[in-house]
């Protein structure tokens, strides 16, 4: 037999065989999903507020899909890597993951390029949790109030230092939207991550920090630290009896962080409304509530396209604060 009859009778034998891959990948895509166990990537290292939001929703989630929900830490670039490796699953919704409010809505304004495009590699599908942030300072500058710290500020302008857990953070950012809103000039000190920037708050290297509840609680609880204001349209489940700062006249100082479930941009729409329906279930039972409170979060919900509209505001005032303040990634 010459090579090439023997080439034209292995390419007819091909053909004959693409019925059978076609009715395989049709079988594959009327599988009961989910069919295997599924990955929740936490994009933060394990231990932190984010690990644990991520294992108790995976935890909960479980008993709804009818598979065991393991989670998966894949931490960098302020959790765009982890978010990246979920839009590049493709179409297989077993694979899932948390979004935070840094990936999801900030670093598209701050990074030359991003690794997938946010509007077509991913797909909302519920937010899982607020992390509402507290304005606290030394107690031994002997400020009790936010009225009386903005009027020193503004009576020392540059002068007054703010410590957040980075540049180009949600903490970084809502340090330049206080100051854009009550017209004060802080003195920003980035930090890499909120436990520096704490204890560099209780020895008094700085003055004040922006930081997530769940950091700044302990210290508040001791004494130690004088939270001023709750950077969020409510008060603080574990605090309430700091006001807001939309109580004290500044509605648009709103610096919730957050994190969403979001599942790979293909991914079809009767696999993600599965996992939004666990989701939802999960986010409902006492244990997840509960677990998210004693850490500072309060516990998210709502429609996928509720999640969307959310997402495009944060993108629109996260960006208009990066590029008044001329924010840049160091």
């Amino acid at each position: 037999m010459s090579i090439t009859r023997r080439g034209a009778l292995a390419g007819f034998a091909g053909l004959a065989a693409l019925p059978a891959v076609a009715a395989h990948s049709q079988q594959l895509a009327q599988a009961p999903f989910p069919s295997k166990p599924l990955t929740l990537v936490v994009p933060f290292p394990a231990g932190g507020p984010a690990d644990i939001f991520g294992r108790n929703l995976a935890q909960a989630m479980s008993p709804h899909l009818g598979q065991p929900v393991l989670v998966e830490n894949k931490s960098g670039a302020a959790g765009v890597t982890g978010v990246d490796f979920v839009a590049k699953a493709g179409s297989d919704a077993h694979v899932m993951g948390l979004m935070s409010a840094s990936a999801g809505a900030i670093m598209q304004s701050l990074m030359p390029k991003m690794p997938y495009d946010p509007a077509k590699d991913i797909a909302p599908v519920i937010l899982v949790v607020r992390v509402q942030e507290i304005l606290a300072i030394n107690s031994k500058l002997g400020i009790n109030d936010l009225k009386t710290f903005i009027a020193h500020a503004k009576a020392n302008p540059g002068k007054v230092t703010c410590g957040s857990a980075g540049t180009g953070g949600i903490t970084h950012l809502a340090i330049e939207l206080f100051k854009r809103e009550t017209g004060t000039d802080l003195l920003h000190v980035p930090y890499r991550g909120a436990a520096p920037a704490t204890n560099d708050l209780l020895a008094g290297t700085v003055d004040t920090v922006l930081l997530d509840i769940s950091v700044l609680l302990p210290h508040i609880r001791a004494g130690t630290v004088k939270p001023l204001a709750v950077t969020s349209d409510t008060r603080a489940p574990l605090l309430p009896d700091v006001p807001t700062l939309r109580e004290m006249g500044f509605p648009k100082v709103n610096s919730d962080n957050w994190y969403a479930l979001m599942a790979p941009g293909n991914a079809s729409l009767e696999h993600r409304q599965k996992i939004f329906t666990a989701a939802s279930a999960a986010l409902k039972s006492k244990e997840v509530i509960d677990a998210y409170a004693a850490v500072g979060g309060v516990v998210g919900g709502g429609t996928s396209a509720e999640l969307a509209a959310f997402l495009r505001e944060e993108v629109e005032k996260w960006a208009a604060v990066i590029k008044g303040a001329n924010v840049k990634l160091e």
